[in-house]
């Protein structure tokens, strides 16, 4: 599977209900435990602290399953989100996870 990255930028103008965003969490947290999330979260303005937009990337085989992926979202289902969908091709970096069973505690670096 390759990894794609959905841009999620909210509407103008468009309140999104406090049920819709539980509903959003829902569901990425439903797409990370069935492994098609890698990671998700917003992308902060610098300047303001505010959410300039989201990032969520993802595992799919292909371009319409990525998009299928991206338009299942209910910020997205409800109106209040576009959405831009980009294969990503991770080329470097790293990853280290420390998982202590004795405590039952985690690092993530």
């Amino acid at each position: 599977k390759e990894l794609w990255a959905i841009v999620g930028r909210n509407k103008p103008g468009v309140e999104t209900p406090k049920s819709r965003v539980r509903a959003h969490l829902e569901h990425q947290i439903a797409l990370e435990k069935k492994g098609v999330l890698f990671g998700a979260g917003p992308c902060l303005d610098a300047s303001t602290g505010k959410a300039a937009f989201s990032l969520i990337v993802i595992r799919a085989k292909d371009e319409a399953e990525a998009r299928a992926i991206a338009q299942s979202d209910p910020m997205v289902q409800g109106g209040g989100r576009n959405v831009e969908v980009y294969k990503w091709s991770v080329n470097e970096g790293s990853m280290t996870i420390t998982i202590n069973l004795s405590d039952q505690t985690f690092r993530f670096v």
